[in-house]
């Protein structure tokens, strides 16, 4: 597998993606196999020499390794990293104290093995024959990388909505190798309300005749118009109803209705541009799986559905955040682990924030929200002995 390279100097961020490769094959929850594979992998800041600061940040449904700074794209413009207003030099997860590790996760299409992949036994794209997998099978990918890099404890592991479900997954899968789990947005199962909304944009893109079965990459096309339709409905999800009323309201593009089904209030032409810009750069396949990973996450079912059991032998602390207004990961989803939490009588800091951003909240600027993550990670430094 490749070494890792020379970390990124903080104060530029020039984010530089790494690639490793594993030769062994990843054993996944299906019964099933992925053989050889690569992860995609980017890093900011400096492991020191105790291999202790390290802090793993997980990935949401369609975002990548590029969690902070500037990539160049093909075109020569700059890619700022999904959550670059949380990681950073100064920023609450601060790439002066800590080394911060961003994977793309097997079956995403940012640079790790997917679907679009050449499969070796066929030397096509695994297109629909690439396996299903599940949360617990990323956090073992990300268990490997980890041993690659070295880092036999992570100072934290953090996500917001599924990659808080992975910080999750690790904290118990993995409980001697994790100081501190912060999960944002996130919980420890979907709703049945959520597993719907999944599974009709999975039958937008399954049924859009481009699809091909999955196998569309042999006939040169994209089931863009399932793509649109399946990013318009999760987009509609992430935001709440006063952000959509503050942004869009009954807006019309025009001065009078057209009485027609063109794009005529500004909301649809909104969802319409975001529908039309994910159709361009996100896999359809990758889409099905990883939205089917989400539907699959429940570590209390391995529990007779006890929670509480589920997170027994965990070790890390945590931070829990919820927001209002988030109908997607509603607070008492979050309220749900902080109770199994404080029944196994661990370390919990919980914090419920009144933002009217809906889900999206854990992506945004809320400057309540990032004093606290900035607050917890002044703790998580200081338990290192505040050394960089």
């Amino acid at each position: 597998m490749d070494s890792v390279s020379a970390a990124v100097p903080a104060a530029s961020l020039r984010a530089v993606p790494q690639r490793f490769v594993f030769d062994e094959p990843l054993p996944l929850q299906s019964g099933a196999r992925l053989a050889r594979y690569e992860l995609a992998v980017e890093t900011y800041g400096t492991l020191n020499a105790a291999r202790s600061n390290a802090v793993l940040i997980c990935h949401a449904l369609n975002a990548s390794h590029h969690v902070a700074g500037r990539a160049r794209n093909a075109d020569g413009s700059d890619d700022v990293g999904w959550w670059d207003n949380m990681v950073g030099p100064g920023k609450p997860v601060d790439t002066n104290r800590f080394f911060v590790i961003g994977v793309n996760n097997p079956g995403s299409c940012f640079g790790s093995t997917g679907p679009a992949s050449i499969d070796p036994s066929t030397g096509r794209p695994y297109g629909a024959a690439f396996p299903v997998v599940t949360v617990e099978d990323w956090v073992d990918a990300q268990a490997r990388l980890a041993d690659a890099l070295g880092i036999e404890r992570f100072a934290a592991v953090m996500g917001g909505s599924l990659g808080g479900m992975q910080a999750l997954a690790w904290s118990t899968r993995y409980p001697e190798r994790v100081a501190h789990c912060v999960a944002i947005a996130s919980c420890a199962k979907l709703s049945a309300q959520n597993i719907a909304f999944n599974d009709v944009a999975r039958q937008a893109i399954r049924t859009d005749p481009d699809f091909h079965g999955g196998d569309f990459y042999a006939h040169g096309v994209v089931p863009k118009n399932g793509l649109r339709v399946a990013r318009m409905i999760g987009h509609i999800t992430y935001l709440s109803d006063d952000d959509m009323a503050e942004k869009f309201g009954r807006t019309l593009k025009a001065d009078d209705l057209a009485f027609g089904y063109e794009a005529e209030f500004e909301i649809e032409s909104y969802l319409r541009y975001q529908g039309d810009k994910f159709s361009e750069y996100f896999d359809a396949n990758s889409y099905l799986l990883i939205t089917k990973a989400l539907d699959y996450f429940d570590p209390a079912a391995r529990h007779d559905g006890s929670l509480t059991r589920a997170l027994a032998d965990a070790r890390a602390s945590y931070l829990i955040v919820s927001f209002s207004t988030d109908w997607r990961f509603a607070p008492e989803r979050s309220r749900e682990v902080v109770k199994a939490l404080l029944d196994n009588r661990h370390s919990v800091t919980y914090a419920e924030i009144d933002a009217p951003h809906g889900h999206d909240a854990f992506l945004l600027d809320d400057a309540r929200y990032h004093r606290l993550v900035a607050s917890y990670f002044d703790r998580v430094h200081a338990s290192l002995g505040g050394a960089p």
